[in-house]
């Protein structure tokens, strides 16, 4: 396509578990929110919308052009059913082309996003991801690393956080190091959706797979849904969840603005 249309919605909880009114904290002196919001404009998205759950994270975003706000339920169970309510306060259509960038990612990149956005419209899956190449043995075994495997067409044939494939011959020798080929993908949490479908994904029942691996996109395949995945143009630097990541992000922008 090449003229893309899309709108981005950012979820952000003022109450996160690991970092307390994560939305806020300041990142060279702004608030994280506001930065991920940034980035979803960079990306050239029609819309910008911020679905939070608390007037202190709308306020964060009020001065900027080009991001609205949508007050949603503090009750929502996950970030896909806050995204649902803000499809129906936003009032999207079936077809208009939904990307959820988490709102702790404030350096992704603008490619990054949009890649996500055409994977999804020249795919004609009901969602679209994004992969990296896994490098080291280390990440493969973390299990807060999610891992994934793709089929011959690009689509998702599972997400984990097991080391998967499995490289039996090479592993029965040594597990430090990864055997050649590159055959090993990192997800990254950027997703997209047609609105239509985000609300159906947030109206099924949680998956057995879902609730086994916590992972709430299992849940679409489970239910015998495609979604596509692309690499990543770029790299995604690591999100915010804690406080030491909140230092190593301070650290990147200081470094970027040089």
């Amino acid at each position: 396509m090449s003229q893309l249309d899309f709108v981005v919605a950012v979820p952000a909880r003022y109450a996160a578990s690991r970092l307390p009114g994560k939305p806020l904290r300041l990142l060279g002196g702004e608030p994280l929110v506001l930065h991920v919001a940034r980035r979803a404009l960079a990306a050239g998205a029609r819309e910008v919308w911020l679905a939070t759950d608390d007037a202190r994270v709308a306020e964060a975003v009020a001065g900027e052009a080009g991001v609205r706000v949508a007050m949603t339920s503090p009750d929502h169970a996950s970030g896909t059913d806050r995204l649902a309510e803000c499809a129906a306060i936003a009032g999207w259509d079936d077809d208009t082309l939904v990307v959820n960038l988490q709102g702790d990612e404030p350096f992704a990149p603008a490619s990054g996003i949009r890649e996500v956005a055409r994977t999804l419209a020249d795919s004609g899956a009901a969602m679209a991801t994004l992969a990296a190449v896994v490098q080291e043995a280390g990440v493969l075994f973390d299990p807060n690393t999610v891992k994934l495997v793709r089929a011959a067409n690009g689509d998702a044939l599972y997400f984990s956080r097991a080391p998967l494939p499995w490289p039996r011959d090479a592993f029965a020798r040594d597990r430090s190091v990864l055997p050649e080929g590159g055959h090993w993908l990192r997800h990254i949490g950027i997703y997209a959706y047609r609105a239509g479908f985000l609300r159906a994904f947030a109206a099924m029942p949680p998956g057995v797979l879902e609730r086994i691996e916590s992972l709430e996109q299992l849940r679409v395949l489970e239910a015998g849904h495609r979604i596509a995945v692309a690499l990543t143009p770029e790299p995604f630097p690591a999100g915010v969840d804690t406080a030491e990541d909140l230092e190593r992000a301070e650290l990147r922008l200081r470094e970027s603005r040089g």
